[in-house]
């Protein structure tokens, strides 16, 4: 008689909780873009009280572009030195803070300072994001991950509008700015209730999914050197990823601010039509994004690695964001939209595997950087983006047309495309080795 064989041992499988993670993170980034679009859904309310001339509400808008652009790269630094559940934390407080107090303000110098501040914990957002997928994912599945969160931005926007508008037109422009603040609060208390900064301290994480993350290495702590930042700033690949960053930009911005206005005024679309109709590029670019990061992660599996996956799913998004200008070219407005959707599906989807690759670069462990990387390459970036709109403005003065200035959009997505090619060289983890020390 045969003796009996023991039972194999089935190792259990990777818990998931990861996937809640940069759900909430999403959460975030909606709750972000909301608060900053706000203002621009009650102004025409709010006027009747502040008696706000045209050039002060275009003044007001345009400030928290300052700020939210200039405290990048602090906020990148601070993530770094405190950790992303921390920061990410107390970025969410501080802008939902100054949105609710929003709606106690009585003067323009009041709203003012009060956009200017929330700039300045916006800023706060996407570095934290950025460092949190760096620790909760592993490299093939940042851009995924990446374009899950990034996707919030066109999220936040898409649902700003029709939100804001039902709770100003049931409750007045005040509540707007307390209902969205309290959903930061909202989100800032399940975020410190759930989230740890690493995944080995999470309960709900099981050591397969460590494992999974971390490939077996156990370096979590939190980053203990100094940038050089000379050293930094001689940096080839910081400029490239940065420069290139700041093309994508320029394209997105004019989505962020003269679409609509380009529908109505050069393709004579209704409010009606504008409603509608003028959603479809923000629900193509919620797709884009996921694919984009999706994408650029199946193809770093495979034998051409994570380099050219990255770059690949860039060029292309880049590529595809320059037929932005043919939507100023072509006759039929059904045309222009449909092209202005594939603009910015494309600038979508290389948004994802652009804002992966600070953590691609970045070296490892206690000696990683992701948070002042992406805070560099997102200051640049932002700074430029503000140019966008003065130029296609500037443009349609000149010429009448919105024309030129969509062509100088294509321009520069080319221009975006080149630089992702030739200047920015092999991503690997130890390209910033040499602008930092240790503490």
């Amino acid at each position: 008689m045969e003796a009996a064989q023991p039972a194999a041992i089935v190792a259990p499988k990777p818990t998931r909780y990861r996937w809640f993670m940069v759900g909430l993170a999403f959460v975030a980034i909606v709750t972000n873009y909301m608060d900053r679009a706000n203002l621009s859904v009650a102004l025409p309310y709010m006027n009747a009280e502040l008696n706000l001339s045209a050039a002060e509400s275009g003044f007001i808008l345009g400030a928290f572009f300052w700020t939210y652009a200039a405290f990048q790269i602090p906020a990148g630094a601070l993530v770094d030195r405190l950790g992303a559940r921390v920061v990410f934390a107390a970025a969410v407080v501080w802008w939902s803070t100054f949105t609710i107090a929003t709606s106690f303000v009585r003067s323009s110098a009041g709203l003012l300072g009060l956009r200017l501040m929330l700039g300045v914990g916006e800023a706060g957002a996407f570095p934290a994001a950025t460092k949190f997928v760096e620790r909760w994912f592993p490299p093939t599945e940042r851009g995924l991950a990446t374009g899950i969160y990034d996707s919030g931005a066109r999220g936040g926007t898409l649902i700003a509008i029709p939100l804001c508008t039902a709770i100003i037109a049931g409750f007045g422009w005040k509540a707007s700015f307390v209902v969205t603040g309290l959903v930061g609060f909202l989100w800032a208390a399940v975020w410190l209730l759930t989230a740890t900064e690493f995944p080995s301290q999470c309960r709900f994480v099981n050591k397969a999914e460590v494992e999974h993350i971390n490939h077996g290495k156990s370096d979590e702590k939190i980053s203990s050197v100094r940038i050089k930042w000379r050293s930094l700033l001689k940096s080839k690949t910081i400029w490239a990823m940065s420069l290139g960053f700041a093309c994508q930009s320029y394209v997105i911005y004019f989505f962020i601010t003269w679409y609509p206005t380009y529908l109505v005024k050069e393709r004579g679309f209704s409010l009606l039509q504008l409603g509608f109709f003028g959603i479809l590029p923000g629900l193509l670019g919620l797709v884009g994004s996921w694919v984009g990061g999706w994408a650029s992660d199946k193809i770093a599996e495979t034998r051409y690695g994570l380099s050219f996956g990255r770059k690949i799913c860039i060029v292309v998004g880049m590529a595809l964001s320059a037929t932005i200008g043919l939507a100023g070219i072509v006759p039929q407005a059904w045309f222009a939209l449909a092209l202005l959707s594939i603009a910015f599906f494309g600038v979508s989807a290389a948004t994802s595997a652009i804002l992966a690759l600070p953590a691609d670069v970045s070296p490892r462990g206690s000696r990683s950087i992701v948070g002042t990387i992406a805070g560099f390459q997102n200051c640049v970036a932002n700074f430029a983006g503000l140019a966008s709109p003065v130029v296609i403005g500037f443009l349609k003065d000149r010429t009448g047309s919105f024309t030129p200035g969509l062509v100088s959009a294509s321009i520069v997505a080319l221009v975006g495309c080149l630089i992702y090619s030739f200047a920015l060289g092999p991503i690997k983890s130890d390209l910033f080795e040499h602008v930092i020390e240790d503490r």
